[in-house]
């Protein structure tokens, strides 16, 4: 894992206007400099007349060599690469079969001539993590590409002089060339969603390279091109279908002459898949354990990370939570008897109020752009947690979004009754049901007169476009959320409703929220983190999961969870989806959290943005019982502290 940065002048930039050159490697040095806990182990640089390639390095693999920014043998070509190729020794041999020479024992290297032996259809020949950027000297010519998920991040920006490119935002900051201004249109995006929901960042004129796309870049141009090769598209098989189409024809073979029930039939296919399953996490988690150094691994009480902890073959696990023993906010008891159950060792953290609150600044700070997601906080002392004793973590990050393990997607099997009923009398009962108090079932009836692609936007749903525009002071052009995700639903108008949820997931939640968060807080104590759930070859079974198999009734990750009973005990296999609680209420109540929240809600940023009468209500809706406004406030709160890193008083002109 590592920090990547660098620029590409125009040819228009150097010397045309008179003045003396840039000083290219200072410029570099602060860029590198801000990526520097990515890759606290090596600072290295590649210099020419046009290019500037930074690169710090956390040392994973092939600890002596693999040295990067790495070059081709006529030194033409330059690679800098973040990340883990998994399958790289495969790559390696047919590399190898093919006439190329390698000089190294790692990964990197594959890279280099995979692209001088595949061309841009690199990225479909690796199975790992990545976001890297190659080089071409002599033709001056940029390739970048992004792993399918978005484990890895990538942002870039074009500015009069340069083409700008960083693993994190922070690392495009420092060149002169590109001014700082805020993006109002992202703001009023993650209002809605929770998270930076575009393309466009917080940061005007810098984009982040999406999940699944590469990019070319040619000094002769004004803009870089951006192609997708990479969608996560769903497959869903029916049930029993592959028993019936002879999948395993031996098991179905006897049930023939037994007399075997179409029943019998349908669990014979469901144990297929179960077996199909288990063996692709297996093999992929022992993949995911390539190192040269320790691997542990995050634990808590459920049944995701249990199911990585069992397969894995380190021994140390992670755990953090609140308060004093066994409550929905502290899972440390429960993850310490896994932890026994498999013969692992288990440290814990319990977080204070008091550090809470004090390390809001260095998660905003890491985090690059705003996040209302609380659990960034108890991510980035997890992650502390693991890097005192290891360099490598594995995580059970992308199974929710894979196997359908949201509680969400159980909605679609409550509403289908209701939805039966036609939608002129649903639209009217909400109607009704909308003046109702904030009560049990009124949410039920509204959101059952809505079709999927109105009601969901992901698994975050703050503020409505209405409630947005009651509390920005100034408005943008920007779509509704619905807006923004219409293509993506009628792309997938074949799917089944739970199943279009998913894919919204995995485009926009999954990379936006889950991953963004996952890689900074491990990032902002060089902790490699690494998510054997999206891994190519369980992708290849999870994307064909008969939806019977993945929400039952309202149990969620159905077909998962029994995968997960071959290795965990009952209690961690059928646990019920938590996620990583935070206790706003208690938080956002007490004396501490009362006195920081007031503090932003009336300094200068909060008068720019918000109108104070929506901030009131925000303000007197926190605490406890249904219908609070924590998390919304969270989000205008957390919003408000970034603000105040990023554009220190009288920085932002725009």
């Amino acid at each position: 894992m590592c920090g990547i940065c660098g620029f590409i002048e125009t040819n228009t930039a150097a010397g045309s206007t008179g003045n003396p050159p840039l000083p290219r490697r200072d410029i570099l040095d602060r860029m590198m400099t801000a990526l520097i806990h990515r890759g606290p182990d090596q600072g290295r640089s590649w210099v020419s007349e046009t290019a500037a390639l930074g690169f710090r390095r956390l040392s994973i693999i092939d600890l002596e060599g693999s040295v990067q920014p790495m070059a081709n043998e006529t030194g033409d070509l330059v690679l800098l690469f973040n990340g883990e190729i998994y399958n790289y020794r495969e790559l390696r041999q047919a590399l190898s079969a093919a006439g190329h020479t390698f000089a190294t024992q790692g990964d990197s290297e594959v890279l280099l001539h995979g692209y001088e032996e595949w061309g841009e259809n690199l990225p479909g020949h690796l199975r790992g993590m990545f976001a890297f950027v190659l080089w071409d000297e002599k033709n001056g010519c940029l390739y970048a590409a992004r792993d399918p998920f978005g484990i890895k991040p990538f942002y870039y920006a074009m500015t009069d002089s340069c083409f700008l490119f960083a693993s994190e935002i922070k690392g495009i900051l420092p060149h002169p060339s590109y001014k700082k201004r805020l993006n109002q249109e992202a703001l009023e995006q993650y209002l809605s969603f929770q998270y930076s929901a575009l393309e466009n960042t917080f940061f005007q004129g810098i984009r982040q390279l999406r999940p699944g796309h590469f990019l070319k870049y040619d000094r002769k141009r004004s803009a870089p091109d951006v192609t997708r090769y990479f969608t996560p598209e769903l497959f869903p098989e029916p049930a029993g279908e592959r028993a019936a189409a002879g999948y395993n024809e031996a098991s179905r073979g006897k049930q023939a002459a037994s007399g075997g029930s179409a029943a019998r039939g349908k669990q014979a296919d469901a144990e297929e898949w179960i077996r199909r399953l288990d063996h692709a996490i297996e093999d992929s988690v022992n993949a995911h354990m390539t190192s040269d150094v320790e691997v542990g691994a995050f634990l808590s009480g459920g049944v995701d990370s249990g199911l990585v902890a069992a397969e894995f073959s380190g021994s140390r696990t992670f755990t953090v939570g609140f308060g004093k023993g066994q409550t929905r906010y502290n899972e440390m008891p429960l993850a310490q008897e896994l932890a026994g159950e498999l013969g692992l060792s288990h440290k814990g953290k319990q977080i204070s109020e008091k550090e809470f609150w004090e390390a809001v600044p260095e998660v905003l700070y890491h985090m690059d752009e705003p996040s209302g997601d609380p659990s960034a906080v108890a991510l980035y002392f997890l992650s502390r947690e693991a890097a005192r004793q290891v360099k490598v973590v594995v995580s059970g990050e992308g199974a929710d979004e894979l196997f359908g393990g949201y509680c969400i997607y159980c909605e679609p099997n409550a509403l289908r009754l209701y939805q039966k009923l036609p939608r002129f009398l649903r639209r009217g009962i909400a109607g009704l049901a909308s003046r109702l108090p904030d009560m049990r079932g009124r949410s039920f009836l509204i959101r059952g007169s809505m079709p999927v692609e109105e009601r969901f936007i992901g698994n975050a749903n703050l503020f409505t476009a209405r409630e947005r525009e009651k509390l920005l002071k100034c408005r943008t052009k920007a779509p509704s959320p619905q807006e923004l995700l219409s293509r993506d639903y009628a792309d997938s108008s074949q799917l089944d409703d739970a199943s279009r949820m998913q894919y919204i997931d995995l485009l926009h939640w999954l990379p936006g929220d889950i991953l963004q968060k996952a890689d900074r807080m491990s990032m902002a104590h060089s902790l490699e983190l690494r998510v054997p759930y999206l891994d190519r070859e369980v992708f290849q079974v999870a994307r064909r999961l008969p939806p019977e198999y993945k929400q039952k009734k309202q149990v969620s990750k159905y077909l998962f969870r029994q995968v997960a009973a071959r290795h965990l005990p009952p209690v961690n296999s059928n646990r019920r989806k938590l996620g990583f609680p935070v206790p706003l209420g208690h938080f956002l109540t007490s004396e501490t959290g009362t006195e920081a929240v007031s503090r932003v809600f009336h300094s200068p940023a909060a008068e720019k943005f918000f109108n104070p009468g929506a901030l009131e209500e925000l303000w007197e809706g926190r605490g406890y019982g249904r219908g609070n406004t924590n998390r919304k406030l969270w989000a205008v709160y957390a919003f408000l502290v970034w603000y105040e890193i990023y554009f220190p008083e009288g920085e932002d002109v725009g």
